[in-house]
């Protein structure tokens, strides 16, 4: 360890301090000069090493060599002369050649360094993995293509022993054997098949002092060059195959000219080989674009692209992939699926899964959206209610989901394998409705089914019946409901003998019950029959935080339904949706979102607020659909046309909210399904899905 004294603080004792400091065998024993505020001694104070304005103290220590750096001539006199027996005294010329050393050490270092961020941005540039070690087989170059084949970090690899974190690299082999290895295949741990080569590194002597090895993947290269192997080899089986495939074939050049087709082909497009042999690859396109040529074009294959082909436009689905020998790309091979049969099938499975709804519950507590406290608090009370007999009595506006509830809960309950049995009490005509719901006997009136037949809640039996709306019972419909639950029994019309049912009851209303019994309206006594598990299902307006999880749900079924694929909704759009009241809660977000969808390109991804219809708003004046004809019309004409359209206004701004219609218009329920029957007013003619 050499002792160096450093003999003046300014600038260039500065510089030598800190020079000296970086360097392992050198330990500077002190700092002089006459000024106290010297940069160097400063800087030798913050690192702890004694500072002093006389130099003869520091020279009793005996150090090994003293730079003079104050330039004064005397003071490297008096150095020479009061120094002690072995200590060498540097003068200001030779420190400050020492300097520019120094200097040039540091531009060197610089170059040096920004010449290592070239290699290192070339070495992590390049999609070819590259590994290396050094003699003691640690890991010392790792880049970005070898963290991405390999699937480790380099931070986990680095200065590791590559046989412990690398085992199947075999580079350990290499440096002990010292003999390159060469076009090597090797699958790795991840499947992943690649080609490698390794070269030990050598110094001038000759000895291994380390190893590289650059790989490639070749997983892809391989398949393909499996499958044009196979072709060669396989001629005439697999023209044999491909004549016999159902699915249609066809196969162009580099240029995009016919070389191939199937009988399949044939069939599917009406098109003969006469007609494609030969022909450019869109010839046989009738909508769409080509799928040869765009796999010509990037050498990559393309999945599931729809289009319409030959003379009829038939609905197809193309998968095209890149034919290659030996490397070398040499056309493109197209597999044609037609997609008539399998829509008609899917049309079929439709009609079935409506019929089956029908019969079943289809939601459950997974299928709810919402987790605001209000709908985190209606679902913690649903999930209990569902695990008793007890009745639930559903409480909220039009179109919050309390159908949706209705389902959960009987598929959460032990009654889920039974019958799930739905009643809209206001859309059924009162006339109809108590044998609808309680069955009738034979005879019972002109028209009755010989033998009677069941009513809603003998279907039940065993399981669940939901009644909504059942503020829009009568009084008679409401006594024989409170004799059901009471009794567990029921009394066809018409007939005497009570029959025995276990049903248990959902009851589901947007009306105030509490002011329909101050009116006289509802029986008190049912509705503490019905209020022994009430759920407040809260509006949309109250859980605002849901509203972009339960846009982007329903969204994803839009996407089935209209054949679009948007992932999501932009933030101006949906501060429109948090912002507008939703008198028509869910069913009219449902409404607003289908209805942007509809009028989105194919092509779009997300919901803007362009996208999104001017929202209805209930301060605006109604505005007839229709015109006041100047024809003949009697006066009744007029008023039903009238009528007409103000109902379907309305029924268009409440997206298509029965109950908001029936509130505005200041009609019953039951009323307004009567007029949107007599005036064949449809929620498809609004545009409601509802």
């Amino acid at each position: 360890m050499k002792r160096f004294l450093i003999v003046g603080g300014g600038e260039g004792g500065t510089a030598f301090f800190r020079t000296l400091l970086q360097m392992e065998r050198i330990r500077v024993t002190g700092v002089v000069d006459l000024r106290a505020d010297a940069p160097a001694i400063l800087e030798a104070k913050r690192h702890g090493i004694p500072t002093g304005r006389e130099v003869y103290p520091f020279l009793e220590e005996r150090p090994d060599v003293v730079l003079e750096v104050t330039g004064d001539p005397a003071v490297y006199r008096y150095l020479c002369e009061n120094k002690g027996e072995g200590t060498l005294v540097v003068p200001g010329e030779v420190a400050n050649l020492i300097m520019q050393l120094i200097a040039e050490k540091e531009q060197w270092f610089e170059a040096w360094r920004l010449r290592q961020r070239e290699l290192d941005a070339i070495v992590n540039s390049t999609h070819d993995g590259m590994i290396a070690v050094n003699r003691e087989g640690r890991v010392t170059l790792f880049n970005r293509a070898a963290e991405r084949l390999i699937g480790q970090p380099a931070d986990r690899v680095m200065g590791k022993k590559v046989g412990e974190v690398l085992p199947d690299t075999r580079l350990d082999q290499v440096l002990q054997t010292g003999k390159r290895s060469l076009n090597q295949s090797l699958e790795l741990a991840n499947g992943k098949k690649i080609v490698t080569n390794r070269e030990p590194v050598t110094d001038r002597e000759g000895k291994v002092i380390g190893v590289v090895s650059v790989f490639r993947d070749i997983t892809e290269v391989t398949s393909l060059a499996q499958q044009v192997t196979d072709l060669k080899s396989m001629k005439s089986q697999l023209q044999a195959i491909i004549d016999s495939s159902d699915d249609a074939i066809s196969v162009v050049d580099t240029e995009g000219l016919g070389i191939l087709i199937n009988p399949a082909y044939t069939r599917l497009t009406g098109l003969t080989p006469q007609e494609v042999i030969g022909k450019p690859a869109d010839t046989d396109i009738s909508e769409g674009e080509s799928m040869h040529m765009k796999v010509i074009r990037t050498g990559k294959p393309v999945r599931g692209v729809p289009m319409k082909v030959g003379p009829h436009r038939k609905d197809v689905v193309v998968n095209a992939a890149p034919i290659t020998v030996e490397g070398k790309l040499k056309g493109s091979v197209a597999i044609i699926q037609d997609m008539s049969e399998i829509k008609e099938l899917y049309r079929e499975l439709e009609r079935f899964r409506r019929l089956i709804r029908t019969l079943e519950a289809k939601y459950t507590f997974d299928d709810i959206i919402g987790e605001s406290q209000a709908m985190q608090q209606a679902l913690k009370e649903a999930r209990q209610g569902a695990h008793t007999r007890a009745t639930v009595l559903l409480r909220g506006e039009s179109g919050t989901g309390k159908e949706l509830f209705a389902h959960a809960i009987h598929n959460a309950s032990d009654r889920k394998y039974n019958q799930f049995v739905r009643v809209n009490c206001a859309s059924i005509p009162e006339s109809l409705l108590e044998s609808e719901l309680f069955g009738y006997e034979e005879g019972a009136f002109t028209g009755a089914k010989r033998g009677g037949k069941k009513g809603l809640f003998e279907e039940a039996d065993g399981g669940t019946i939901f009644l909504d709306e059942i503020g829009e019972l009568s009084p008679s419909t409401q006594a024989k409901l409170l004799r059901v639950l009471q009794e567990k029994e029921i009394v066809r019309v018409g007939g005497a003998k009570p029959v025995t049912v276990d049903v248990r009851v959902i009851a589901a209303t947007n009306m105030d019950l509490e002011q329909a019994i101050r009116e006289k309206r509802f029986r008190e006594d049912l509705y503490y029959r019905l209020n022994l598990l009430p759920i407040h299902i809260p509006p949309l307006r109250q859980r605002v935080s849901d509203i972009g999880a339960l846009s982007l749900h329903l969204v994803k079924n839009f996407n089935q339904e209209y054949g679009r694929n948007v992932v999501s909704i932009h933030r101006e759009a949906l501060r429109v949706l948090e912002t507008y009241p939703w008198p028509g809660n869910v069913r009219e977000l449902e409404n607003v979102l289908g209805r942007a969808m509809i009028h989105m390109h194919y092509s779009e991804r997300e919901i803007c607020k362009e996208h999104l219809l001017p929202l209805p708003s209930a301060m605006d004046p109604p505005a007839f659909r229709e015109s006041v004809s100047e024809g003949s019309e009697t006066l009744q004409q007029v008023v039903s046309r009238a009528e007409r359209a103000h109902i379907l206004q309305v029924f268009e701004e409440t997206g298509g909210n029965k109950t908001e219609t029936a509130r505005r218009l200041g009609i019953s329920v039951r009323n307004l399904y009567y007029k949107l029957e007599r005036y064949q007013i449809s929620n498809r003619e609004t545009g409601s899905k509802t």
